[in-house]
């Protein structure tokens, strides 16, 4: 029996301004509140299958940010070396999104909206440079992209230490401009220390919080210690990525092309919306390049990571396996890092010739042990 239109009405309710669907609303919302009491379970919340997928469909389905790597809704890290053109892209993809017009090559899905692009990486001066012709004929940016510095001349209440007043600023910004796309740039500065899992996963929690809070799209930026440029990368690859990948939506990298200087690959590492379609036999390529006002990304095409990886000849192999072993016999006990600074001719590329060299050693070791 449906109680609220079954209703005797005795009642001059209607001298108080109550209709009858006012008691049926009511009382609607009455049962809901009970229904969703009984969900509670201290930390949970308990439905059955049916009653997850009819409070879903009320909910919007997630649109396309920056193609299939980056959907409305999500936390996704963008990660990669220094210098490899995290920030150039990021801001990319925020311009596009203020504007409503995709990057070439890359599908959005929504309408032009106010984006928040904490820029803890460049000084005004040089994003100016970024975005101009040898600082004249300045690029047009939409008002909708809202890009914020830290100040350096703010104070900090005594009561809190520096990276609770940057959460709290955070959050204000957010609830001054209404803004709903932020873009962190980058995550170190949000917490000092990511690569430890005790000091990620807070972090996580908070930038997952707000998200939840306000209805976000977070993109934030992360580095990667130095890697092996012959190997494919992996979730492995991000600083601190055993906890940052696991609280995050979606993640994807650049990769540093061996063919060409100016030449990256965008290549997807996590995702829940949608199947990963760019990995490592199909990833993006793409050429930075600032052909007038504006440092961007343009897509050139498709390919496999292995025809951008730095490749070693079976000769240069050998050759380094010996000489590392020669070391390892005539001076006992030293160490992989020692070994590196003896060997490495190029010391632009020393971290990632100790990654190399660190498993040749690990390898021998662990061979004459057996």
């Amino acid at each position: 029996m449906n109680t609220a239109t079954n209703l005797a009405v005795n009642f001059e309710f209607g001298k108080f301004g109550i209709g009858v669907e006012d008691i049926k609303t009511e009382t609607e919302n009455l049962i809901r509140l009970g229904s969703e009491s009984k969900e509670s379970k201290g930390l949970f919340t308990v439905k059955t299958a049916s009653r997850w997928i009819e409070q879903a469909k009320t909910r919007p389905i997630p649109k396309m940010l920056f193609g299939e790597f980056w959907f409305e809704g999500e936390l996704c890290i963008l990660f990669a070396d220094t210098n490899l053109g995290k920030s150039i892209l990021a801001v990319q993809i925020g311009n596009c999104v203020t504007k409503g017009e995709p990057i070439r090559g890359f599908k959005l899905e929504t309408s032009k909206q106010s984006i928040l692009y904490f820029d803890f990486e460049l000084s005004d001066k040089q994003f100016e440079n970024r975005y101009s012709k040898q600082f004249e004929q300045h690029y047009n940016f939409d008002n909708n992209f809202i890009r914020v510095e830290i100040n350096p001349d703010a104070q900090i209440p005594e009561t809190q230490t520096f990276e609770d007043y940057l959460n709290y600023s955070l959050e204000r910004s957010i609830i001054d401009t209404g803004a709903k796309v932020l873009i962190i740039d980058n995550l170190t500065y949000l917490k000092s220390e990511t690569e430890k899992a005790k000091d990620a996963l807070p972090l996580m929690k908070h930038l997952k919080a707000l998200k939840t809070k306000y209805g976000l799209s977070i993109l934030a930026l992360a580095h990667t210690p130095k890697r092996d440029l012959s190997k494919p990368i992996t979730r492995n690859d991000l600083q601190g990525s055993k906890m940052l990948i696991n609280f995050c939506d979606s993640s994807f990298s650049i990769g540093e092309s061996s063919t060409d200087k100016n030449t990256r690959y965008l290549k997807q590492i996590k995702a829940r919306n949608t199947e990963i379609i760019y990995d490592t036999e199909n990833v993006c390529v793409c050429l930075i390049e600032k052909p007038s006002n504006f440092l961007r990304f343009d897509f050139l095409n498709f390919g496999t990571e292995r025809e951008h990886l730095k490749q070693i000849s079976e000769s240069e192999k050998s050759e380094l396996e010996n000489s590392i072993k020669d070391l390892m016999q005539t001076e006992p006990g030293i160490t992989a890092y020692a070994i590196a600074k003896r060997l490495c001719k190029d010391e632009s590329k020393f971290n990632s010739f100790k990654v190399k060299v660190s498993r040749i050693v690990n390898k021998n070791s662990n061979s004459s042990n057996t």
